[in-house]
């Protein structure tokens, strides 16, 4: 057990830095190595898949918190954009978080296996993709935007900046303020999905020891903290360098993790 609750808390540390650093969100760290511990404990994949997307999701919603404060201090946080997305996002991610506790653990681990793998092909790319000068600013196309954002991040247990980031650098905004706005949207679909996830696991049998609904509290307490210390870290790193080496290495890691549960999808 003692190198579980290490390896557990490790991840806490490595998730916040990532938070901060790269805008990706620790939750796409988080949930499998959550999966894979749960799978050591003997608990079904089923309900760990479950397990670790809501643990995931409240553990998100407080590193955001905290590396959103870092990146609003360095006044890279769009206040427009973030106003205007975050009741959109914070709609999907609620529906998002509904649907992920009525979904089976197969479908949830192929759809983070598949939304993975084309993240670490993004962020394996030499030159970020552009499709458009600005973002689009006919009617109903921003907010499907956020709400799409809501709804797989929240499916998936991470935050807004794995499939946030990408989607604003397309659209021309700078990296830093779309790492800083991703960061502080992180809150807007943490908070209601993992609410969401914690009702629809209320008296679920099987759940890991000092659960609520499908939120395990021991996984939360064991990552928060570092995850929260290391966020702001994270942050001073990404105004400090161009991570193209970090990002890559992790695109690499993240390409072999979404592989791994692709086939426990299959499995």
């Amino acid at each position: 057990m003692i190198p579980l609750i290490g390896g557990i808390m490790a991840t806490g540390a490595v998730a916040g830095t990532l938070s901060g650093l790269l805008g990706v969100g620790g939750g796409i760290v988080i949930v499998p190595v959550l999966f894979w511990v749960f799978a050591l404990l003997g608990l079904a994949p089923e309900l760990g898949m479950k397990v670790s997307v809501a643990t995931s999701l409240l553990t998100v919603a407080a590193t955001a918190y905290s590396s959103a404060r870092a990146h609003h201090a360095r006044g890279s946080v769009d206040m427009g954009l973030l106003r205007h997305w975050a009741p959109w996002m914070a709609g999907g991610a609620l529906c998002g978080g509904i649907l992920a506790g009525v979904a089976s653990g197969r479908a949830l681990l192929a759809l983070f296996g598949t939304i993975a793998l084309l993240v670490a092909w993004n962020m394996a790319r030499p030159n970020t993709r552009i499709l458009a000068p600005a973002l689009p600013t006919r009617r109903g196309i921003q907010p499907a935007m956020a709400g799409s954002v809501g709804v797989i991040s929240a499916m998936m247990g991470v935050g807004s900046g794995t499939l946030g980031v990408p989607l604003m650098t397309a659209f021309s905004v700078p990296v830093h303020r779309a790492v800083g706005t991703a960061a502080a949207l992180g809150l807007v679909i943490g908070l209601p999905a993992s609410l969401a996830m914690i009702f629809a696991g209320l008296g679920v049998e099987g759940r890991p020891p000092a659960s609520v609904g499908y939120v395990n509290l021991v996984a939360v307490a064991l990552i928060l903290p570092l995850s929260i210390a290391c966020a702001p870290l994270g942050a001073r790193i990404a105004h400090a360098l161009k991570p193209v080496w970090i990002k890559r290495a992790f695109a690499v890691f993240l390409c072999l993790t979404s592989l791994r549960m692709l086939w426990s999808a299959l499995g």
